[in-house]
């Protein structure tokens, strides 16, 4: 996933994007957020899109600093809410090199960690710690591969909405897709999309010298990933990984 990528599918967003704060139904990321905020604090949202989460961050925080990738996604995001004053936006890729922010007492990346080359991951992760002064706080919400795992075997073995699951691959597309699984890269609408597990989370963030202090499961409806789950299909639900960590140096 790239800026083409991103800047392509920014008038569609809310169609092809998954709202993962329409569907945070028990409000744990909002919970995370204000449990740090503060009217003399400043917050950046690294990957803030079209802005979905700014009415959120703009009244908690004297400061906040809207971060995309895509220009198109920032045209929008400003357009769609005039009314917050305390934001500034800033077009920069946290993948590509050394980021110039630092100082924030907060962030907020919101299902933004998601290419599948390993080299722009560790710049990304690398930019956010350099972002927060120390004792800062990270909201980090990503992808869980357990969770696609857990889908892919429901489906399977109940033959849920069979046709829009494709086994049928060539050996070249098989091999490649076998590699990508090994480091959490899976299928999202025929893009390669990183998938972390809760393990593996927790190691990427110590070793960037941040203390996790949450891990929870941000669950969501069955409807989510199938168009047609069978009515017993409740529990376990799918989910994504929320992690709040405290940068320690």
């Amino acid at each position: 996933m790239d800026r083409s990528y991103w800047e392509k599918i920014a008038p569609d967003y809310n169609e092809e994007i998954f709202d993962v704060l329409q569907q945070d139904k028990k409000g744990y990321i909002k919970k995370a957020i204000h449990k740090f905020a503060s009217p003399k604090a400043s917050v950046i949202d690294i990957g803030c899109a079209i802005g979905k989460w700014l009415p959120v961050l703009s009244p908690a925080f004297k400061k906040v600093m809207a971060v995309d990738i895509s220009a198109k996604n920032l045209t929008i995001a400003k357009k769609n809410f005039p009314q917050l004053q305390n934001v500034e936006y800033k077009r920069a890729d946290m993948s590509s090199g050394t980021s110039s922010f630092s100082g924030f007492d907060m962030a907020l990346c919101v299902n933004a960690i998601l290419t599948d080359s390993l080299k722009k991951r560790i710049h990304f992760f690398s930019n956010i710690r350099k972002s927060l002064k120390k004792g800062g706080h990270l909201v980090l919400v990503v992808p869980s591969l357990e969770s696609w795992l857990l889908t892919r075997i429901i489906q399977n073995q109940w033959k849920i909405d069979k046709r829009l699951f494709n086994t049928s691959l060539s050996e070249g597309e098989a091999k490649k897709r076998y590699a990508g699984i090994q480091q959490g890269n899976v299928e999202i609408d025929n893009v390669a999309t990183k998938h972390y597990l809760g393990e593996e989370l927790e190691l990427l963030l110590s070793k960037e010298g941040f203390e996790v202090i949450q891990k929870q499961k941000i669950n969501y409806d069955w409807h989510t990933e199938f168009i047609q789950p069978p009515h017993w299909l409740k529990e376990p639900r799918p989910w994504d990984w929320m992690v709040v960590a405290r940068k320690i140096k």
